[in-house]
């Protein structure tokens, strides 16, 4: 009997990791498949002269200057939401705003676009025509604004809103690892709760915030459907936040035109796809690095 029970140790054992090489090597086949199915079907766009080239600078410009823009939104709200939730309010009260702001995440897509469409436009294009009026000389708000507010600046704040239960999981995560030691002895030494805050818990959650914010770039470029009802995009490369003739980006392109479109087109929209695909990956895994980094000091 005594024998009996390593081996039973050492079979769960092998069943668990048996498990978990076949998780991890279902999801390596899954995300091969899809990137097999957007290079085969995306290449005959490049033989057949679609001009898709023609269509991928001017999207992924405009995918990275909502995302940025997106970011430079959320980012302090996310980081500073996660700080409130766990060094300053009540453990009772920091529950439930922590589950309140990561239910943002649940809501759909397409409820944020009508919200973009219907609350955020109509309101911001009141701030713009001021904007417009008062700092028109500067780039970023040259040009006539947008009467309707369906503008790049908008889609940003519509996909702030959708990233920050990201930023802000994965910040509250990071802070709670923070040694509480570290903080109390920064208060001990006559430190004010921002000075520790400063000092003890921000550079050591350095890595992780960050993390959270390159995952975040990664979920606002691939975001499609609010972009696509939000933002009154064109084919062109443009870094002017509040005028109606602003750069797409590239899962709203696709998901406004792949419904009639057909041969090469669709080819097309596959390689840009892929390209989104590519540029997504390579962000995620730079934020998993610097968050493996991270913690591993």
């Amino acid at each position: 009997m005594p024998s009996a029970r390593p081996h039973a140790l050492i079979t769960g054992d092998g069943v668990w990791r048996a498990v978990t090489w076949a998780a991890g090597a279902v999801t390596v086949v899954i995300l091969g498949g899809v990137a097999a199915f957007l290079l085969i079907d995306g290449v005959p766009a490049l033989r057949g002269g679609s001009g898709v080239w023609g269509l991928v600078w001017p999207l992924l410009f405009g995918s990275a200057w909502a995302a940025v823009w997106a970011l430079l939104f959320a980012v302090p709200i996310g980081v500073g939401s996660a700080l409130f939730v766990t060094m300053v309010a009540p453990r009772r009260l920091g529950g439930l705003l922590g589950g309140a702001i990561d239910l943002l995440a649940a809501v759909p897509s397409v409820v944020y676009g009508l919200w973009g469409i219907f609350v955020v436009a109509p309101a911001a294009s009141v701030v713009y025509a001021w904007l417009s009026a008062h700092a028109g000389w500067f780039p970023l708000f040259a040009g006539t604004p947008s009467a309707t507010g369906r503008t790049l600046l908008t889609a940003s704040l519509v996909l702030a809103i959708m990233v920050v239960p990201l930023i802000s999981s994965l910040s509250r995560e990071v802070i709670a690892l923070v040694p509480k030691t570290h903080i109390e002895a920064s208060l001990a030494l006559g430190a004010t709760r921002w000075q520790a805050i400063r000092q003890a818990v921000l550079p050591q959650a350095k890595s992780g915030i960050i993390a959270g914010a390159l995952l975040a770039m990664g979920r606002a470029l691939g975001e499609t459907m609010a972009v696509a009802m939000v933002l009154s995009s064109s084919l062109r490369v443009s870094v002017r936040l509040i005028t109606s003739e602003n750069p797409g980006t590239v899962a709203g392109f696709i998901a406004q035109n792949f419904p009639d479109a057909s041969g090469l087109e669709v080819n097309s929209l596959l390689w840009l796809g892929l390209m989104l695909f590519l540029l997504t990956m390579v962000i995620n895994t730079v934020a998993r690095r610097v968050l493996t980094k991270g913690v591993s000091k």
